[in-house]
């Protein structure tokens, strides 16, 4: 292409006028988009808005320079993370958040500034219509994935709440996770928030032949036929809410958690069903170490002529764990502890301190609130239950995705998700949880069994419905013929390895267009005052 030709192709993609906005406004956009990304996870679950928002960031981010990107994109961050786990302070009050929303801050001001360069580069190097609308939406959902991605690993395991994926457990576009996985559903929403506003920049091209190619986009992601679930048997579980009073500050007695969930059990005595699931931390008293726990445990599984799992804080020497116990007869006339999953991931800053002897100095008041380091577990995620097999997600297990690929790994048939939600209060924290327990029984097409202490729990089947579900703050259980199955989904197959392919194909061409940015033509067209104006 001509100088000429290429001025005139980047003449008309700017036509809009100047690149970006002025920064005052960007920052004012980055605070308003944060909210409205917000919006659409729950409770609200206005999740159209979600999109807008990933879009009014990505927008924000076009035509500054570096430097003012980083304050743009942190502004970004700590609006929409600030906002999201704002159930932090409940109890634990304002340091943790901030301490947390600042982390994740950091990561989204990063990315944000690799938002900023695909907006001045790419554009150079793809300048056409079609190379534009393709490449840089694609550039700019790739950079979006990869700062999720990263940092839902690193450091200490990372914080993989709040991804855009987890706003769509429950639209017509859920089904797609089936397909793709969370991370790359992600890319696909972060793509057609880009692509909207790609397409509404892009003035080459027609009114009428953008709207139709918009569409042509929505309607395809919106018809995308969900992913046939094969059920291959059922299984009858009672699972029991006991409204134990089991925060972190709560002010009772030893053995009151068990008491809570023993209570409500012995409404059901009698029920016929395969398993009763109780939830993390209903056993305040380790039935392995306590007697009167053991015989509890053991009342359960003879009434109910079934196996009990239970969730409960276990030690092995000087190690302690966050465990959930099969609790089962011997097949000798008495009952006890036939497995054990413990928790392999605990949570950085809540469940251990990352290098204690170091950070415990720098707050202690804030850090004796993690008074002891859980260890990590190395025990297999799932149990053998008569036929079946159930995966064990604790809690934070939720978000992990490695933990889920080895359940899977390991033949898990459905999902229990035994959780402890007592620290948040009335908050949203439990329906962003259970959000995400949604998307993973659609992801995996297996059931998920999400029992929590306080709600808000749920039995969701492998196409993300409720069979039954209990509010937040009220005892009560669910006793439901939940469906199995062993079918392997293209997401537990395919997707971390299209999640990586995917950043890499978005970095390999930013960085092709940054290498090549000086070339003469490129050159000749900057110096014309055509491309991006001084950054601000």
């Amino acid at each position: 292409m001509s100088v000429v030709a290429r001025t005139h192709a980047v003449t008309a993609w700017n036509g809009r006028g100047p690149l970006g906005l002025p920064l005052l406004v960007a920052l004012t956009l980055a605070v308003v988009s944060g909210w409205v990304m917000d919006l659409g996870h729950p409770d609200t679950n206005l999740w159209p808005l979600t999109l807008v928002g990933a879009a009014l960031m990505i927008f924000a981010a076009r035509g500054l320079s570096v430097r003012s990107s980083l304050l743009v994109g942190a502004v970004g961050g700590f609006s929409y993370y600030g906002i999201h786990i704002w159930w932090l302070t409940v109890y634990l009050g304002p340091v943790p958040w901030f301490g947390l929303t600042i982390a994740q801050t950091a990561f989204f001001a990063l990315g944000f500034a690799l938002l900023t360069l695909a907006w001045r580069w790419i554009p150079q190097l793809w300048s056409g219509p079609v190379g534009t609308l393709g490449m840089l939406p694609t550039v700019l959902a790739s950079i979006w994935l990869l700062r999720e991605s990263v940092s839902g690993v690193w450091p200490s395991g990372g914080f993989n709440w709040a991804r855009l994926a987890h706003s769509q457990s429950e639209t017509p576009l859920t089904p797609l996770v089936a397909w793709v996985g969370p991370g790359v559903f992600s890319f696909i929403l972060a793509w057609l928030s880009a692509f909207g506003v790609v397409l509404w920049l892009e003035h080459r091209v027609s009114r009428q032949s953008r709207a139709a190619l918009a569409l042509a986009v929505v309607t395809a992601l919106v018809v995308w036929p969900a992913f046939p679930t094969t059920i291959s048997g059922h299984m009858s579980v009672a699972a029991i809410q006991g409204n134990a009073d089991a925060g972190l500050f709560a002010q009772y007695e030893r053995g009151d958690n068990l008491r809570d969930h023993h209570l409500v059990t012995q409404r059901i005595y009698g029920e016929q069903v395969d398993v009763v699931v109780w939830p993390e931390n209903a056993s305040d008293i380790d039935p392995l170490r306590d007697e009167m726990a053991a015989a509890i445990a053991n009342e359960v599984v003879r009434e109910m002529d079934a196996p009990l799992v239970v969730g409960t804080i276990t030690r092995d020497g000087d190690e302690t764990f966050n465990s959930v116990l099969l609790w089962e007869e011997d097949g000798q006339g008495g009952s006890g502890a036939s497995d054990q999953y413990d928790k392999i991931h605990p949570v950085p800053f809540a469940e251990y301190l990352p290098a204690r002897e170091l950070i415990y100095p720098l707050a202690p008041e804030l850090f004796d609130l993690v008074p002891r380091d859980y260890s990590f577990g190395t025990r297999d995620t799932v149990f053998s239950i008569d036929s079946h097999t159930a995966g064990i997600a604790i809690c934070y297990d939720i978000v992990d995705d490695a933990i889920f690929a080895q359940m899977m790994d390991e033949g898990a048939d459905i999902i229990f998700a035994p959780t402890n939600n007592a620290d948040f209060g009335r908050t949203d924290q439990s329906l962003q949880q259970l959000a995400i327990a949604r998307l993973r029984a659609v992801e995996l097409g297996r059931s998920v069994v999400n029992i929590s202490t306080v709600g808000t729990s749920a039995i969701i089947t492998p196409e993300g419905k409720d069979l039954d579900r209990l509010p937040t703050y009220t005892e009560g259980y669910m006793i439901e013929r939940v469906p199995t199955a062993t079918h392997t989904t293209p997401a537990a197959r395919w997707g971390k390895q299209w999640e990586w392919w995917l950043i890499a194909l978005g970095l390999s061409a930013l960085a092709i267009a940054g290498s090549r940015r000086h070339s003469p033509v490129r050159a000749s067209v900057r110096d014309a005052g055509l491309l991006n104006p001084p950054g601000r």
